[in-house]
């Protein structure tokens, strides 16, 4: 089926991005690999480009383009990829810097935006801890009000560019008395005393993203580096999470759709039994239940992009969407091993990277479970 969403100029932006990976990418995927995280250069030339200031106002350093369809066609080639690159670049352009934008005053987005559009600021979010993850109205970290700043204390783990971060969106409760309603969003930057840029994690994928802990002991934080109104954190990060995960719905169905491409050529090109792989009537029907499943939910999430695009996109569908498309991709991907067959589980092929790197899917930008909760809600139950 054709899709309908992209026209000519978003053709253009993947063509951009296609030869990004190429040039850019590619040719350092191992160097990735063994060093755990994305070089600062390769940062640097991706902000050249202008794969990071999508959603940046023109007058800050970006392209100031009111269409998240752009934000998607990078997505999809970037997570062709693989899976951890466009992970850290999302949260980087995708995720942040609609929180500078939005809620940001002027003195901030002059101070933060330019940096973050070229790459010079690499930028996380911090809400998960060490407690918890999903349920985000019961953190930990807390902020105190001292004189014209505010005393950060606690910890976030899992982190998506964590340990290279010089810019992080922290949530933290700044009044234990109001529950959801008393969570700020404080901007934390590289270098204030107190500080701790954590270990990489040790994950069993997602090689290339540097997966940190993050530790707050004392951090004087001026309340110049609020975002938003005090108290009004919780409802920032829900009015934005949508975003998140239809980013991450995008990624997922493009970065299974490439592999099984792959495993396609494979099975036409491995023989067994005098013939090819694919030839045999369970490994055919298999490949064609795995295209009819990626095709089925490439629509569904093209139409939560086309509507994203438009501002119409709600909370519900979004979840759709991110449950949705993580489980197709672990499905697809697992079949796609089992095709490949023991070379399915040598880290030398593709195939084997991705199916770890996929498992992630299932948990990040709110659990599956989560997401099927805020949908029955939805319903009524």
């Amino acid at each position: 089926m054709p899709r309908n969403i992209y026209d000519e100029d978003h053709e253009a932006m993947r063509a951009s991005a296609r030869e990004f990976v190429a040039r850019t990418l590619a040719p350092r995927a191992e160097e990735m690999i063994e060093g755990k995280s994305i070089p600062r250069d390769i940062w640097l030339e991706a902000g050249k480009q202008g794969f990071f200031g999508l959603d940046i106002p023109e007058e800050f350093g970006g392209a100031g383009v009111d269409d998240y369809r752009f934000n998607a066609v990078v997505a999809e080639e970037m997570s062709r990829f693989n899976a951890a690159t466009s992970s850290c670049f999302g949260i980087h352009s995708d995720v942040c810097p609609p929180y500078v934008v939005d809620l940001g005053t002027e003195e901030q987005k002059q101070r933060w935006l330019p940096g973050m559009a070229s790459g010079e600021l690499i930028c996380a979010i911090a809400m998960t801890e060490p407690s918890g993850g999903s349920d985000l109205a019961a953190l930990k970290t807390t902020a105190v009000r001292d004189g014209d700043g505010w005393v950060l204390n606690g910890s976030k783990t899992f982190i998506t560019n964590g340990y290279q971060a010089d810019l992080v969106i922290v949530a933290a409760r700044t009044d234990p008395s109001k529950g959801a309603k008393g969570i700020t969003l404080l901007m934390v930057e590289r270098g204030m005393e107190g500080f701790v840029n954590g270990r990489k994690l040790d994950k069993v994928g997602m090689d290339e993203s540097d997966t940190a802990e993050l530790f707050f002991e004392n951090v004087r934080v001026p309340d110049e580096n609020r975002l938003g109104e005090e108290g009004m954190g919780f409802i920032a990060m829900m009015q934005r999470l949508p975003q998140e995960r239809v980013g991450a719905a995008v990624s997922n169905v493009a970065h299974a759709k490439a592999i099984l491409e792959e495993t396609i050529q494979y099975a036409k090109d491995r023989k067994a039994f005098g013939q090819p792989i694919g030839a045999f009537q369970h490994n055919k029907f298999l490949m064609a239940e795995l295209v009819t499943k990626i095709e089925v939910a490439e629509a569904y999430v093209d139409d939560c992009v086309a509507a994203h695009a438009e501002g119409k996109l709600s909370a519900v569908d979004a979840a759709k969407a991110k449950w949705w498309s993580s489980q197709v991709q672990n499905d697809v991907l697992d079949h796609c091993v089992q095709l490949h067959g023991g070379y399915g589980f040598m880290n030398e092929y593709r195939v084997a990277r991705a199916w770890r790197d996929a498992r992630v899917t299932k948990i990040w930008a709110g659990s599956n479970e989560i997401m099927k909760e805020l949908i029955g809600r939805d319903l009524g139950f």
